[in-house]
């Protein structure tokens, strides 16, 4: 068998691959901080960062010598024994938090299962054995079959039915029918959102950030759980650890995964208030959830994001983008919305072919969502010459597409 000691040259032989994504006609062999590269040594700027998650760029140098010391030292042992470094790991997100729990999965999708179950087992803890969690339209939390059926996307549920029936959806940021359903719905348990929609499009509630704070008081009022899926908000990407810390609330539970490995693959659920201890020994596990390496790699991802004040910079030159992104469309029927390093480009028509046109023309990797948002994920460490760069590449494809 073949033996690779660097990525394999692409071949003309059929690939065995399920064919589960419409992938591009590109591929990249490495990278190095905001830019990626092409078996021949093609340069391209990285305005996604692997879709929200390499929020320190690639091949960050503390988070590769982290996974090769730690790789060569130990990797996993199971859950069914202490491991020093997932205490460690759990540690900094409580402090960084302020929540008090915290369980370690693979990915986002899993964290909001547990999310899920959580709220399941709140209510049935209460003798609601069916309980109901509001949830938004247009949202994204997943793709195993909770969590499409949490999602607000029909798209995404095609040709999954049945789906789970626990979900009551409402519009992102309506407070009026949320209300509403809490007046009709005494087997609610939870309200479970993201603090902006990502794959939605970025979206803002039209009250800001007071959204989650008028989220938090009729969960008080209800006694019910209020669940922040954080997985592409998290870990810095708004300019806050997380976008809840943009107010002063305090969620129940928050999920993240995304940046918290800056690429490998590492989730969580934290718990605080109504919801710790809610889950007990037997009631939720996973078989590579927080190993050695996983949670290094999360304790090495946050020490790096606060020692270099990457956070702080995605605000900084977040807002830079914005800026400049709303003065130079300022004669287009743009919408340029978002927080630090999570920015919308709303334009007045679909512009999927800017993907393609921004990657073939202007070496640019960016993604087109809910059909004519341009959205931007860049790294948070993003200097403000390569911000400069993102720029003079992206707004004469947008001006060259709307003229």
């Amino acid at each position: 068998m073949a033996q690779f000691t660097k990525a394999p040259v692409q071949t003309n032989q059929p690939s065995h691959l399920m064919q589960t994504y419409a992938r591009q006609p590109i591929a990249f062999v490495r990278g190095r901080g905001a830019y990626l590269y092409t078996e021949d040594g093609t340069e391209y700027l990285d305005a996604l960062s692997g879709i929200a998650v390499c929020g320190l760029g690639h091949a960050h140098p503390a988070i590769a010598e982290a996974i090769a010391d730690q790789a060569q030292t130990l990797v996993h042992t199971s859950n069914l024994y202490e491991i020093p470094w997932q205490t460690a790991a759990a540690q900094k997100l409580a402090e960084i938090s302020g929540m008090d729990e915290i369980f370690f999965s693979n990915s986002g999708a899993e964290a909001n299962e547990g999310a899920i179950k959580i709220a399941r087992k709140y209510g049935n803890d209460r003798d609601i054995l069916n309980g109901k969690i509001i949830v938004a339209e247009k949202s994204f939390h997943g793709r195993t079959l909770a969590t499409l059926s949490a999602t607000g996307n029909a798209k995404v549920q095609e040709g999954f039915a049945p789906l789970v029936d626990s979900f009551l959806r409402v519009p992102f940021g309506d407070m009026d029918a949320i209300e509403k359903l809490a007046l009709t719905n005494p087997d609610i348990v939870a309200i479970f959102v993201e603090p902006i929609q990502g794959e939605g499009g970025i979206n803002t509630a039209s009250q800001g950030f007071q959204y989650l704070q008028q989220l938090r008081d009729i969960c008080d009022k209800n006694d019910w759980l209020l669940m922040l899926d954080e997985i592409q908000t998290g870990n810095g990407r708004t300019g806050k650890y997380f976008a809840y810390q943009h107010t002063n609330i305090r969620p129940d539970v928050v999920t993240t995964a995304k940046g918290l490995g800056n690429g490998f693959p590492v989730g969580a659920v934290l718990t605080s208030g109504k919801a710790v201890g809610v889950l007990a020994a037997g009631n939720h596990g996973s078989t590579y959830g927080g190993t050695a390496l996983g949670s290094r790699v999360v304790c090495t991802v946050i020490d790096s994001l606060i020692g270099e004040a990457a956070i702080i910079n995605a605000s900084k030159i977040g807002q830079y983008l914005a800026d400049e992104l709303n003065r130079r469309l300022s004669v287009h029927d743009v919408n340029v919305r978002g927080f630090g390093m999570m920015i919308g480009i709303e334009l007045p028509k679909d512009c999927a072919e800017l993907v393609a046109r921004a990657r073939d023309e202007k070496q640019l990797i960016l993604n087109v969502t809910a059909g004519n948002v341009v959205r931007l994920l860049p790294p948070l460490n993003l200097t403000q010459d390569q911000a400069d760069d993102l720029l003079n590449r992206l707004v004469p494809l947008i001006e060259d597409f709307l003229a």
